[in-house]
């Protein structure tokens, strides 16, 4: 099911992620609306500010893909699903309008990369994030190794990609990764605030300042971009990602050999 809410209330609109009995995942379906919804963004003159949450009070998002999900697609259309995710959150990033993550609990994986894709993150003080690839003989690949450096740093981002470790919202303040922490239950409400704050600001000053700061990242990202969908092609095909799943399903440590 595709449950995504937009909701505009000029000169701010919110993004639902709204399938909390399945930790609001994105599937195909969902990604393809999303996809949709932010064209629809991108071309309203009235919104200024955007702000993206999930529905509930217990998972922003738990992403795209696990080992059982990724178990149940060929690989072909584990590729398709995930190049579709690029694409869209490349789309999400150029928007001209200031877009804020509300991450208002847990987050995992590819959601990880959803909100890395907007502009400003801010957490609720207890959420907690994760990005498991790499114990599942893969990386994320819909942007977190070209977007985490540029927000927490090299070594930092390549901390967390490659040990999968499980990091809470004090350390996710204290890395750069959001700009603020707030009561679980504020935390929507602080993202709102924020965003009407933003969107009754001068548009051509902070649509000025956004397309300013993109211009200064863009040396490099384009190549790496390229390059993300290239290795994840690749790493698709590989035996470390068969080992991954079986010992996933198995309940063992996987033994990898880099091929």
């Amino acid at each position: 099911m595709a449950n995504i809410i937009l909701a505009k209330n000029p000169p701010v609109a919110t993004v639902i992620l709204d399938q909390p009995d399945d930790l609001n995942r994105l599937t195909p379906a969902s990604m393809a609306l999303l996809g949709r919804i932010i064209d629809d963004i991108g071309s309203d003159g009235t919104i200024h500010a955007v702000v993206v949450t999930g529905a509930g009070d217990k998972f922003f998002s738990a992403g795209l893909l696990n080992p059982e999900i990724r178990a149940g697609m060929s690989k072909e259309d584990v590729l398709e699903f995930v190049f579709l995710a690029n694409r869209v959150f490349d789309t999400l990033a150029a928007l001209p309008q200031i877009v804020i993550a509300a991450i208002n609990g847990d987050i995992m994986a590819g959601a990880v990369e959803l909100a890395l894709a907007c502009d400003i993150r801010i957490a609720a003080d207890d959420a907690t994030l994760t990005m498991p690839e790499a114990k599942w003989g893969g990386f994320p690949g819909a942007g977190a190794p070209h977007r985490l450096g540029m927000a927490v740093g090299h070594a930092r981002a390549l901390e967390l990609i490659c040990t999968g470790r499980e990091i809470d919202a004090t350390e996710m303040d204290r890395i750069g990764l959001v700009q603020a922490l707030h009561p679980r239950a504020a935390v929507k409400d602080a993202a709102q605030a924020m965003a009407l704050t933003i969107g009754t600001n001068g548009p051509l000053a902070t649509r000025g300042a956004k397309r300013i700061l993109r211009t200064r990242q863009a040396p490099g990202f384009d190549e790496a971009r390229a390059l993300s969908d290239e290795l994840r092609d690749a790493l698709e095909w590989s035996e470390d990602v068969d080992e991954g799943l079986a010992a996933h399903r198995e309940g063992r440590k996987a033994l990898f050999k880099g091929k």
